[in-house]
């Protein structure tokens, strides 16, 4: 297998309209920002393009902005932000009235901010929003399992605000939500996941793109681009869309050195996934 090879977006730029890019391992590490990454966008952006992010983050995308922000990613990089928060506060607006625990750090709880939300324990809830571990810089989801065991005996619903296992933070490696939601289906719990690589969130930011360009979006004129195989390719592939794989993300370990992937590495990786994307690169640039 094959697998393109592209240094610059500035090759691939002239095919698109529109940009579809994640957020944490492609512009920024959590820490801070990546100049080129962002001088990239800055480029797509001036030639007439249009870029929408799209990000697992479990808060609304108002939040996200600010955290960017303070990131200091430049507000001319984008033109507009979709998250998986946002998604889950429509599944905790269909769910008004009742009591919710909500398993996560407290910098994640804007993503109930202007809701009519009544928070409970675990133990008497009707449900669950999941937007991270308590403690992620030392915690792994082993750590959860009396506490999942217990929700899942009471039968609860639990809505996942970030299908995210991992990231990668400042060159480490932390759990996400998504891997106690994992967990938790595994136990048997019901679990709905907001975000990437599921459809809601890809409508919701091409709606968004459609929106600032005045006009429809063509699938065909749309790329995206993300460092997860779990939920950046399956999510692009699935919604039929080109995809850009950066390797200096998350799989990093896994594909060799960050600025110089190996390619046996690489095809047997999309191999295993049974596609190859439309292009790979180690970092995004211009």
């Amino acid at each position: 297998m094959t697998v393109p090879l592209f240094e610059r977006l500035s090759i691939l730029a002239p095919r698109y309209d529109v940009l579809l890019c994640d957020v944490w391992g492609v512009i920024h590490n959590g820490v801070s920002a990546f100049p080129d990454a962002c001088d990239a966008l800055v480029h797509f952006r001036a030639a007439g393009g249009r870029v929408v992010l799209v990000t697992n983050a479990p808060r609304p995308s108002f939040s996200v902005i600010e955290q960017l922000g303070r990131l200091q990613v430049p507000r001319d990089a984008y033109d507009d932000v979709v998250s998986s928060g946002d998604v889950t506060r429509s599944a905790i607006l269909a769910r008004a009235g009742e009591r919710v625990f909500h398993l996560g750090p407290p910098r994640d709880r804007p993503i109930f901010d202007d809701m009519d939300v009544v928070f409970a324990t675990d133990a008497d809830a009707d449900y669950v929003v999941c937007t991270g571990l308590f403690e992620d810089d030392h915690e792994t989801p082993d750590d959860y399992r009396e506490l999942l065991a217990g929700m899942q005996a009471r039968k609860l619903f639990m809505a996942c605000a970030n299908p995210d296992v991992v990231v990668d933070k400042g060159g480490r490696l932390i759990y996400c939500a998504g891997a106690l939601a994992d967990l938790y289906r595994a136990m048997g719990g019901d679990v709905l996941y907001a975000g990437k690589p599921y459809r809601p969130i890809y409508d919701q930011a091409l709606e968004k793109a459609a929106a600032r360009r005045g006009a429809a979006v063509s699938p065909s004129r749309v790329l995206a681009i993300g460092d997860s195989m779990r939920t950046d390719y399956a999510g692009a592939r699935d919604c039929g869309l080109d995809f850009l794989f950066v390797t200096s993300g998350i799989h990093a370990d896994e594909l060799g050195a960050r600025d110089a992937p190996d390619g046996t590495a690489l095809a047997a990786m999309f191999g295993a996934a049974d596609g190859v994307p439309t292009g790979v690169t180690s970092r995004l640039q211009w």
